[in-house]
């Protein structure tokens, strides 16, 4: 599953200028230091299908996906964000696993995505108060406070009891069990981009009076509660993974000092891989729409490699992948060789190039194809960009191959068709 390491000259898209890509550390592969090896260091990211069936199981559209991503070539594929709680959905096609209902459809799926010799991952999140109203009414979260610039198109969530709050880390451990039971070979805990665990983080959002709240280490009991709960369920030799912000870039909330402190207490809980992010979909960096990053940050391509290189400064020996903004064979091969990552995560390339990470293993392509897409009016600039890549997900999903010439306008046409105007959001897990 190490795809072909070969030596290419290309004209790099980002610079203009002639390079030499030795694609020899892409094809490397990679053991977690728990004995699990993942085949290469491209990895997929998890990105939010939205092909679930209407009773929140897997069913056909999500298998023609994974099978379509099976012969990608990624070491590790980790799935959209699956919901521990079916009452509990932050958007339409969710998928939920609180039990073994679904089984056999798990089975299938897991089966699936594996085809082609890639580990996989399931991502287990629950969205807290990030629940569109055409979705649900009734959204618990840390505390009854809204979320910011949402327009009403989110309800105030009701503060969850503390019992509640319980039941919740229990059913992701519950979640994790099943989903590996069913063939799967790890999880990935979404500690970010404004859901639950990120909620319980916040100081803006998690403003409790109990155990729960108070102090920083109050804040993060939860995620490390869930953490020792997920590892008690699957053991040892199972990986569990967890996604967390750099910060969620809001003044007074989520800050970066504060997520390096998360990540040294994740260390010790025994984390087995830590994927970096960052924003929330109130601040929401993770896009890579934002006007105001640095050139020098645009040039590395990753948007959180900085963060990345201070959390292995911090803690060397803990696997790190980092996603957002990679789009070339050169800006990947740089930030893995600079030590301070271990995985490149992929998303948006695997929307409109389902097979690129082989092409690129393989010397075929030096770029992806993703490019911004820009009308020149904000508000439509910032529909496009959320839809565009949902839309291609549910092409595959439908049989179809990816579309990255259709008209960004269409796009926007058909996700209001499927979800109605309340939906729009990012759709990225």
């Amino acid at each position: 599953m190490t795809g072909t390491s070969a030596t290419a000259e290309s004209t790099c898209a980002a610079t203009g200028t002639a390079a030499v890509v030795d694609r020899g550390p892409l094809a490397r592969p990679f053991t977690l230091p728990n004995g699990f090896v993942i085949g290469n260091r491209l990895a997929k990211a998890a990105l939010s299908e939205g092909l679930g069936r209407k009773d929140y199981s897997p069913g056909s559209r999500i298998g023609n996906l994974y099978a379509r991503w099976a012969g990608s070539g990624v070491g590790l594929s980790i799935t959209g964000n699956v919901m521990v709680d079916r009452t509990q959905t932050g958007e339409p096609g969710n998928i939920v696993v609180e039990d073994r209902r679904d089984f056999d459809d798990l089975v299938a799926w897991a089966d699936t995505a594996k085809a082609g010799g890639s580990k996989v991952w399931v991502q287990i999140n629950h969205p807290g108060r990030q629940i569109p109203r055409t979705v649900g009414t009734d959204p618990v979260a840390p505390s009854a406070i809204a979320l910011p610039g949402s327009a009403k198109l989110f309800a105030t969530p009701r503060e969850l009891t503390a019992a509640e709050v319980r039941d919740i880390i229990a059913r992701f451990a519950t979640t994790a069990r099943v989903v590996t039971e069913a063939g799967f070979d790890g999880v990935q805990i979404h500690g970010a981009h404004g859901y639950l665990i990120s909620q319980f983080l916040s100081p803006l959002s998690n403003q409790r009076t109990d155990e729960w709240v108070g102090t920083a280490d109050k804040r993060h009991r939860f995620v490390l509660e869930i953490v020792r709960a997920i590892r008690a369920e699957v053991g040892t030799e199972v990986p569990v993974g967890i996604k967390l912000n750099s910060a969620d870039f809001q003044k007074g909330g989520f800050s970066e000092d504060e997520s390096v402190e998360v990540v040294h207490k994740l260390d010790d809980e025994g984390i087995d891989l830590l994927e970096v992010s960052g924003g929330t979909y109130t601040s929401s960096a993770m896009l890579g729409v934002d006007e105001s990053l640095k050139e020098s940050t645009r040039k590395r391509e990753a948007y959180f490699l900085a963060y990345a290189e201070r959390v292995r400064a911090a803690r060397p020996e803990l696997p790190l992948m980092l996603t957002g903004g990679f789009r070339t064979a050169e800006g990947m091969v740089e930030a893995l060789e600079s030590g301070a990552i271990d995985l490149v995560g992929l998303g948006r390339p695997l929307c409109v190039q389902s097979d690129f990470p082989a092409r690129l293993l393989a010397g075929e392509v030096d770029d992806s194809v993703v490019v911004p897409h820009r009308t020149g009016i904000r508000l439509l600039d910032n529909l496009t960009e959320l839809t565009y890549y949902s839309v291609q997900l549910w092409r595959m999903g439908n049989g179809k191959a990816p579309a990255p010439d259709r008209h960004p306008v269409l796009n926007v046409g058909e996700y209001l068709l499927h979800n109605g105007p309340e939906s729009l959001r990012p759709a990225r897990a």
